[in-house]
């Protein structure tokens, strides 16, 4: 189960990710922050997981802005 702290933690990715890429529509990098999100489901360490959904998130928008 994911703890309200770590969805604040993904709010935050979205909101970082938008303004960083205002080229992609908000809608586009909410779909993504969340898509690598939920490859995170059902892992017991959620620690990191902000982290490397941030990570994985800007690697697939960079490829989306070029």
């Amino acid at each position: 189960m994911v703890e309200s702290n770590e969805w604040t933690a993904i709010q935050q990715v979205v909101e970082r990710l938008a303004a960083s890429y205002p080229n992609v529509p908000q809608e586009t990098v909410t779909t993504v922050v969340h898509h690598n999100h939920s490859r995170f489901d059902g892992r017991p360490v959620r620690d990191f997981v902000p982290l490397f959904v941030e990570r994985g998130s800007r690697r697939e928008l960079a490829g989306l802005e070029s």
